[in-house]
């Protein structure tokens, strides 16, 4: 039997129930689990405890301006059927007097159709963002507290003696997550970046930011065996690692 609990618990499926994205089958494997095992009961109560501690850290703004831009959509909407019906009937009684005032109707038509697919598209855009901004919350909370996940302390070598960072580890949901709690103090011209190395191939995570926030995770690609390095490079960035100037490495 604690076999059997041991097996559900490494499953996502509390954490799927809690962020509400199970199925009804899971939902209902999950609700009988919760009712049938004290341990399962335990686990869940703790999980949603954390949830609701992560979700005051890392609460996610409604993007700014969403709401007039949803209102302004839907006036541009109706305020063009309506000029477009009455710049139909007026096309209509002025034809036979003015065959190319037509022709500006459809124009101005066109123009107003125009706009209105530029304001649909932003919308959309900032739907998709908000979308993965809350998939990247979801995840950090697995990752964060799935026992599956490994922590490994990283240290900077000579070059960064005050580097500190934690990186975080889950073979199980294929997820990595690092937080640089501190950085060494460079010049000017030169940033700390991040990189990991997948299937052979380098990838670019993008340059470190200030350790300003202690809590904030970045995302790493997941790979069985990976490596992931923090080298110094100019300002901005670089396109290819430095590798003399590699400072940390993260071996998982």
């Amino acid at each position: 039997m604690k076999e059997k609990i041991r097996i559900f618990l490494d499953t996502d499926l509390l954490e799927k129930y809690l962020l509400g994205t199970t199925t009804t089958e899971e939902t209902l494997r999950v609700e009988r689990y919760i009712a049938m095992y004290p341990e399962v009961k335990k686990n869940y109560d703790e999980l949603q405890e954390n949830l609701e501690t992560f979700a005051k850290m890392h609460a996610i703004k409604t993007p700014e301006g969403l709401r007039e831009r949803i209102l302004n959509k839907i006036k541009a909407e109706n305020k063009g059927k309506s000029i477009f019906f009455r710049y139909a009937i007026a096309a209509s009684l002025a034809a036979c007097l003015f065959a190319g005032t037509a022709f500006i109707f459809w124009d101005q038509n066109q123009n107003l159709q125009e706009e209105n697919t530029i304001v649909t598209n932003k919308i959309k855009d900032l739907e998709q963002d908000w979308k993965q901004q809350l998939e990247d919350v979801r995840n950090q909370f697995i990752v964060l507290n799935n026992p599956g996940t490994k922590k490994y302390n990283v240290s900077g070598n000579k070059k960064a003696k005050e580097l500190k960072a934690v990186a975080y580890i889950n073979p199980i949901k294929k997820l990595s997550y690092i937080n640089v709690s501190k950085l060494p103090n460079l010049p000017e011209d030169q940033c700390f970046q991040m990189w990991a190395e997948v299937n052979g191939e380098m990838i670019n995570l993008g340059v470190i930011q200030e350790a300003a926030d202690k809590e904030k995770l970045m995302a790493m690609p997941y790979a069985d065996n990976g490596v992931s390095y923090i080298t110094i490079e100019p300002k901005g960035g670089n396109v290819t690692p430095t590798v003399e100037n590699i400072v940390a490495d993260i071996k998982y």
